[in-house]
């Protein structure tokens, strides 16, 4: 009973800021007159405004994100063409991010250095986790298995923290970027504060929500070394 109690805690504890952060976005997604234009018209307004002119915005099927290798801000068709509130913010989290990286900011070398790190560190876990059973079948040796699964629990771990890392960053973009240009360059109304600091608080906890995911993962991947050590 306690297992189950416990299991329950942890799915909520994983899937809760996902499913908050979809019912945020989805709450403020919907038309609103009172904006004067869709996210991608931001956006490019907001390109022209700060001079980040080697920065274009495109329309994706990915998920609204900020290419800084290729300087291009990619919006979800629902923002790049949204007139919504969360078009707007998300939009404008996006650029924020273009300013950080055209700015050279001290807070883009998190992403810089650890996203990278954090890829290649998730591969060789579930590399070493993969090759558990092939280990146990040459070698049949538990010890063997046991530290090849140990390795690679602690790679996936360490992608996990390096998840969390970046969270300034987001932080950064939705509150000291993103807020304050929406608020003084006056492209929201004060009855709309709300409801933009919420879709912010949003955008900047994606990479939480990611992260937890890869715990669960990882809880997962726990269960299956426990059964193959037996």
């Amino acid at each position: 009973m306690l297992f189950v109690i416990a299991s329950i805690l942890i799915l909520l504890l994983v899937f809760a800021p996902h499913l908050w952060i979809r019912h945020v976005m989805k709450k403020h997604g919907a038309p609103d007159s009172d904006m004067p234009g869709t996210g991608g018209q931001l956006a490019e307004h907001l390109i022209n405004r700060f001079e980040l002119s080697d920065v274009v915005v495109e329309p994706t099927d990915e998920g609204d994100h900020y290419s800084p290798a290729e300087k291009a801000i990619r919006l979800s068709r629902e923002v790049f063409d949204g007139r919504s509130i969360t078009a707007v913010a998300v939009a404008a989290h996006e650029v924020g991010h273009a300013i950080q990286y055209h700015r050279q900011e001290a807070i883009t070398q998190l992403r810089q250095r650890y996203s990278p790190a954090a890829i290649m560190v998730q591969k060789v876990a579930v590399g070493f986790l993969f090759a558990i059973p092939l280990v146990v079948a040459i070698f049949k040796v538990p010890h063997v298995a046991l530290l090849t699964a140990l390795i690679g629990v602690l790679a996936m771990l360490a992608s996990v923290l390096i998840q969390f890392v970046i969270l300034p960053m987001e932080w950064d973009a939705s509150f000291n970027k993103a807020m304050p240009i929406l608020v003084k360059g006056d492209y929201i109304q004060k009855h709309q504060y709300d409801a933009v600091n919420s879709v912010l608080r949003a955008a900047a906890f994606t990479y939480v929500a990611a992260a937890l995911l890869d715990i669960l993962r990882l809880g997962r991947w726990l269960m299956i070394l426990r059964s193959a050590i037996r």
